[in-house]
Order: C-alpha cells, then sequence, then structure tokens
C-alpha cells in the first residue's frame, strides 16, 4: 500500500532529481546529508542514507538494465512525530523482489537492509506510466 495519494509527495520538504548513472548516488548521499543535518536531525543521518544509498542504487540499475534515460527523483517529506518519508521514483519497468541469494554474494541484499532498517517501506506504481516509486520510513 502507498502512504502517499501520489507518487510524490505533495509539497516534499527536499527533492533532487539526477540522471539514473552510478557516479550520482555520492552525490544523492551528500545532499541527503545536508538536509538532514540542516533540519538539526543528526540521529537519522545513517540510517537514512544506509536506506537512500540502497534504494537509489537499485533504481539507477533497473534503469540501466531497461535503457531507461528518465531522470529518478529522490523526495523527502517530514511525517508527524517527527518521522521521514523518502520515496525514490523512478521510469523503469518492473518493482523489486526480495531473492534469495547465496550467503557469499556481493550484491542481493538491499530490500533486506530495507526491511530491517526502515519503520515502514513499500512501492508505489505511477499508475499508467511507466516506473514506480520505492519508500521508506524512518524515525528516531
Amino acid at each position: 500500500m502507498c502512504p502517499i495519494t501520489t507518487v510524490v509527495p505533495i509539497r516534499p520538504d527536499f527533492s533532487l532529481g539526477f540522471l539514473p548513472v552510478p557516479r550520482q548516488i555520492r552525490e544523492v548521499r551528500a545532499a541527503v546529508r545536508t538536509a538532514l543535518l540542516a533540519a538539526g536531525r543528526e540521529e537519522l543521518v545513517d540510517s537514512t542514507l544506509l536506506l537512500t544509498s540502497e534504494v537509489v542504487t537499485n533504481a539507477v540499475n533497473a534503469c540501466r538494465r531497461s535503457d531507461c534515460t528518465s531522470p529518478v527523483t529522490v523526495y523527502a517529506k517530514w511525517m508527524h512525530g517527527g518521522a521521514l518519508l523518502v520515496p525514490v521514483r523512478d521510469y523503469a519497468p518492473g518493482v523489486p523482489h526480495q531473492r534469495a541469494w547465496p550467503v557469499d554474494a556481493e550484491s542481493g541484499r538491499g530490500l533486506s537492509l530495507i526491511r530491517a532498517c526502515a519503520t515502514h517501506w513499500g512501492v508505489c506504481r505511477h499508475g499508467y506510466e511507466p516506473g514506480k516509486a520505492v519508500w521508506f520510513r524512518v524515525a528516531a
């Protein structure tokens, strides 16, 4: 279930669009860190950066696999009680699915990390448009 009526939060407190290329992931993390520190929410920095990195990496990889060149966008919205909602929107087809990976696999644990570290998370479709938004919520 989507926590928002549309994929994009109404009046997000933060948004950043970027091309779906791996080198942008570091820039997204830096921007999210800056936004959290500016909001005085140091206690959320580590978990939010970990989750943002995982979701953004998944979006970039999905776009690269499908030759999607439309921008990926990260949004953030402060919720009642101080929780932070972070949807990451891309235009790649399909939705992420958790799979069983060998213990020594070098990738494939992103959704497990999201499930373990986020207070809530999910996937929203864009209606008839291609793509989705993978979202998570973190709280102090």
